[in-house]
């Protein structure tokens, strides 16, 4: 009995307690430290002269933080939409028992698994005027042809969008392919036999039924979207000037290159009081639909 109890009770305990110490302080430890340094005078090293709200109203006066903030909205609201809506169409297609369906699963869900660092770099290459599809539709005789927008301030940060889009539709794809293969299908073929259109199917009784697959999409590509920093660096670096600066390469600029710890402590704890605010209210829900089960 004692053995039998050890194995099921404590020995799981001994097992799960290494892991749950580094998480504890490697994830919640450095959190409520950065949380620390935001009220504190910090410079190249942490100092603990604590100056209250003092970063955080440097921080909203940052012209840079401005930018960055507007530059986030931009690219997270059309980042969403995109990824969205291009990875319900194509789940709905792959919906059809067409021929070949794991190899093209495979196909859409490969950029998912590269990094954003090597995103960043393949879009750089394709985007770039004088070495991607610029200079190879220049090379077929379209001599006219122009596409700038990596170097162009204005449109920057509609290559990122471009290139976050391309990565993540794939898994997005999944996520809906799966939500649709889990829809009861006695209801589809009731309301098909009931003579419903074909649109009127998809847009009152499919969608309707993916509310929480849509949920759990938004909150993934929030939190892509918010921690994007490798993609962006890759990709523009922030530039041209700062017409691509977003608020984790802010972060890491003032914080490591322009020795303002404190004021990048401050950035961060913004930042993951927006992720907090996207992700707990997901959780919420979750909690209550099974409680309500």
């Amino acid at each position: 009995m004692a053995t039998s109890r050890f194995s099921t009770r404590i020995l799981p305990k001994i097992v799960l307690s290494p892991s749950l110490v580094l998480l504890i302080v490697c994830v919640y430890g450095f959190i409520a430290y950065t949380t620390v340094l935001s009220f504190t005078g910090s410079k190249l090293l942490p100092r603990y002269n604590f100056v209250g709200f003092d970063q955080y109203v440097r921080l909203f006066d940052n012209p840079r933080w401005a930018i960055a903030v507007e530059n986030m909205a931009i690219f997270g609201v059309l980042y969403m939409v995109f990824a969205t809506a291009l990875g319900l169409f194509i789940a709905i297609l792959m919906d059809q028992k067409i021929r070949a369906e794991g190899a093209f699963r495979a196909v859409f869900l490969y950029p998912m698994a590269l990094s954003f660092v090597v995103t960043g770099v393949i879009w750089q290459w394709l985007l770039n005027p004088t070495l991607g599809l610029e200079h190879m539709m220049r090379g077929l005789g379209w001599e006219s042809f122009s596409f700038q927008w990596l170097v162009d301030p204005d449109k920057a940060i509609y290559t990122i969008v471009i290139a976050g889009v391309w990565q993540v539709t794939g898994f997005v794809m999944a996520l809906f392919l799966a939500g649709l293969r889990g829809i009861d299908t006695e209801i589809l073929r009731a309301a098909r036999i009931d003579g419903a259109p074909l649109f009127k199917v998809y847009t009152r009784i499919i969608i309707p039924a993916l509310r929480p697959v849509f949920l759990t999409v938004f909150v993934i590509e929030a939190h892509l979207a918010i921690k994007s920093y490798d993609l962006v660096v890759s990709l523009t670096k922030g530039g041209p000037g700062v017409s691509t600066e977003l608020p984790s390469t802010f972060m890491y600029s003032v914080a490591f290159t322009r020795n303002e710890l404190g004021l990048g402590a401050a950035s961060a704890v913004v930042m993951l009081m927006t992720l907090a605010a996207i992700i707990i209210p997901y959780l919420y829900s979750e909690l209550r639909d099974e409680r309500a089960e």
